[in-house]
């Protein structure tokens, strides 16, 4: 498949895109490499190949949510720049 300058033009319309003259022959030399390999891609052999979804068997390893007492809140909240009945006080997110 090759592209021409009508479509590059076509294209850079489509995408809001205000090619200079000199930038068009640049263009269109990048989008007939890109369908050049999407080509190659699309002819690859894969008859003989299996599916593979995961490359490898890892899987997203989530911890247990535990409540754990902390029992100097002193400590805790010392370094705190605000705080209100023994929590962080923290800015008001949602108006």
């Amino acid at each position: 498949m090759t592209v021409n300058k009508e479509e590059i033009l076509h294209i850079a319309k489509l995408a809001n895109l205000k090619l200079k003259e000199e930038e068009i022959d640049t263009y269109l030399l990048h989008l007939q490499d890109i369908l050049n390999f999407a080509n190659i891609v699309n002819n690859a052999p894969v008859e003989e190949l299996s599916e593979a979804i995961h490359v490898n068997k890892k899987q997203n390893a989530f911890r247990k949510d535990e409540i754990i007492n902390f029992e100097d809140k002193e400590r805790l909240l010392a370094n705190a720049p605000e705080k209100e009945r023994n929590m962080f006080k923290i800015p008001k997110v949602i108006q």
